[in-house]
């Protein structure tokens, strides 16, 4: 697999989820059975580890594994940040660990602050 570099753009506070599905050169499903899919945003590229994480999620239990589909959900506690930051998105599976996304991830304020 290649990395993808792709931007996203979310609203302050917002949850969100994004559904990710794996397929092979020839698009045929992956079975992701095992896998685990890390999504991580930081502030720091330089930083040796994760210390400066904003956001760490870890998926082992996936939305449908035998069709290559998954789901990381980010809820308004996540999501409380504004500005600028860096993801990616790794997956590990069979001992290996591979970058498959990577970008900017920019929250975005929001005017309303109210939820009830």
């Amino acid at each position: 697999m290649s990395v993808q570099s792709e931007n996203l753009e979310i609203t302050r506070g917002d949850s969100k989820a994004y559904l990710l599905e794996f397929t092979d050169g020839a698009g045929v499903v992956k079975d992701i059975t095992g896998w685990t899919v890390f999504f991580t945003v930081t502030d720091n590229l330089d930083a040796a580890d994760d210390t400066h994480a904003q956001i760490v999620k870890t998926v082992t239990v996936h939305t449908d594994p035998t069709h290559g589909k998954t789901t990381i959900n980010l809820l308004p506690a996540d999501t409380n940040l504004l500005g600028d930051y860096y993801y990616d998105i790794q997956i590990k599976y069979d001992g290996k660990v591979e970058t498959i996304v990577a970008g900017v991830i920019t929250f975005n304020a929001d005017a309303t602050k109210r939820t009830v």
